[in-house]
């Protein structure tokens, strides 16, 4: 009850948005620059005086993107984050964070010159003590207020009240956050009073920046549960675990009590009453309001979380998960996406962990697999797009997504240049500032190999592909081969070596003569002669 309380309120400090509640005031939104000071110190933006970072103009992507939002200036969205902000801090070497006051991922220590690694373990693989910091952990998220970002509650247009004196930006918890960002991500463009929304648009999905922008919503979850003691964990070790969804079951082995929580025993579409998830509450589930009125999710938390695994009869192709062959294929696949850089792409990497593709790469509208098989087994809260992170398997099913595409970079080594320059949907080219992240930071600033930029590796047991039945036989055949020259070798020592009647003899016998020393000198003597 308390953090209802305190959620309450904080909603009187209206100038507080996936911005720095620093930033959020009329003026500094009037200004269009959001430069702190990490020291809280004058003439120290973004840490200068120390060589932290400096306040520059934000860098937009002008490239051309593809044909599937037709529209300008239409939506804040459009070039991010410039609609509210054209300056902000720029941060230098192992820096990072809206003022440069944090590291750098993988970085830690005062100068940020301390490398850290963290692992990130299948769930099921933990101990009991470690399962319940887990589920502790995440129920704090959902609790503890975001002490650095807030979110805004309306379009920029309306933004400012009557006067001008205040501005609509919301406080909200951590976990909350996670969930606003992904909704803000894949909402609606608005049109106007009395138009249809426009839907043809998805910052964050059917795009090459599926991977690179959920890469960064977990990055910034998990940093955000690492820091601070007094409000989070205070522990740059914490690593968010990942679920291995690709078993082919028809069961889900993480809803249980222990973990996700385990179906209710009086609703089918409910969570036990024995798992704090079921106490969990859904954000942004309003979507007709928003789009009909113009508005933006905001703090305001509504009904439980709805899960039946396995439970969707109409479609039988989702109720069972990914097959292990389904993740050897995906690898296998050289390219990271193909044109239209759309969820139309064949013989697509993206597209297919993305899942609108068969695990071979083939585009097949019917088909739904990997990570997109894998929420909609969920059945549920977790099935759709715009609520998918309220229900906390979303974040088990990312990481492995993640785990998935990182395996794939280490494999494959494919350098920047393969990401889409331009023609990409909207949000989806290489240098387009992934929305609604702050700082900005860009698609390809995520496409690299985790263990070496980003701080964190992954304990995964891949599976490998079976033997055809050409290569067993293939191998057969020269194991055979091998038996008999072995054989073959044995058989011919012993026949030589019971050949003669005396067994071995030595390779001189005594018939031989010897070379003595005299017989050298005197043979010496007559060559001479």
């Amino acid at each position: 009850m308390w953090w209802s309380v305190l959620l309450v309120c904080t909603y009187v400090v209206v100038t507080q948005g996936q911005f720095p509640r620093q930033c959020v005031t009329p003026e500094g939104l009037r200004s269009g620059t959001c430069c702190p000071s990490p020291t809280s110190r004058a003439n120290d933006e973004c840490g200068f005086s120390t060589g932290r970072g400096r306040c520059m103009p934000v860098a937009v992507d002008g490239r051309p993107h593809g044909p599937q939002y037709p529209h300008s200036g239409r939506d804040d969205r459009e070039r991010w984050p410039q609609r509210f902000f054209n300056r902000t801090c720029r941060c230098n070497d192992n820096f990072s964070g809206y003022h440069c006051g944090r590291c750098k991922h993988g970085l830690t220590g005062p100068n940020c010159d301390r490398r850290v690694n963290v692992v990130r373990r299948n769930i099921m693989q933990m101990s009991p003590e470690e399962k319940r910091a887990f589920v502790r952990a995440m129920d704090r998220a959902k609790r503890t207020i975001h002490p650095d970002l807030v979110i805004c509650t309306r379009r920029y247009e309306e933004i400012f009240s009557t006067d001008g004196s205040n501005v609509q930006f919301e406080n909200i918890t951590i976990y909350n956050f996670f969930v606003w960002t992904h909704y803000y991500s894949v909402g609606k463009t608005y049109m106007g009073h009395g138009q249809d929304s426009f839907g043809g648009v998805d910052f964050s999905h059917e795009g090459p920046g599926f991977l690179t922008w959920h890469r960064f919503h977990l990055l910034q979850l998990e940093r955000d549960m690492q820091v601070r003691p007094e409000e989070m964990l205070g522990d740059p070790t914490f690593a968010l675990p990942y679920w291995n969804f690709a078993t082919g079951s028809s069961e889900c082995d993480i809803c249980t009590d222990d973990l996700l929580g385990a179906r209710s025993s009086f609703d089918m579409n409910g969570i036990s009453s024995n798992s704090v998830f079921s106490q969990w509450r859904v954000l942004c589930e309003s979507v007709e309001e928003y789009e009909t009125l113009g508005t933006i999710c905001n703090s305001t938390e509504g009904g439980p979380i709805r899960r039946n695994p396995a439970g969707n009869v109409a479609r039988p192709m989702v109720q069972k998960l990914p097959e292990p062959q389904d993740i050897i294929d995906c690898l296998d696949l050289n390219t990271f996406d193909t044109p239209p850089y759309y969820s139309t792409s064949s013989r697509s990497f993206r597209n297919t962990i993305e899942g609108y593709s068969a695990p071979q790469g083939e585009y097949d509208p019917v088909v739904r697999s990997l990570h997109n098989l894998a929420h909609l087994f969920l059945n549920g809260t977790g099935g759709q797009t715009h609520l998918s992170p309220n229900d906390p398997i979303f974040v088990l099913l990312h990481t492995f997504t993640d785990a998935i595409f990182d395996e794939w970079l280490q494999r494959h080594s494919p350098g920047t240049a393969v990401y889409p320059e331009e023609n990409a949907p909207i949000g989806h080219n290489r240098n387009f500032n992934m929305v609604p992240f702050w700082p900005p930071i860009t698609n390809a600033e995520m496409f690299i190999s985790a263990p070496e930029a980003l701080g964190y590796t992954y304990e995964v047991e891949w599976p490998t592909r079976p033997f055809t039945l050409s290569e067993i036989l293939t191998i057969a055949i020269v194991v055979v081969v091998l038996v008999v020259i072995v054989v073959g070798g044995v058989i011919v020592c012993v026949v030589r070596a019971y050949s003669s009647p005396d067994g071995l003899e030595p390779l001189l016998r005594d018939h031989y003569r010897r070379y003595s020393e005299e017989e050298r000198l005197v043979g010496q003597s007559k060559s001479e002669i």
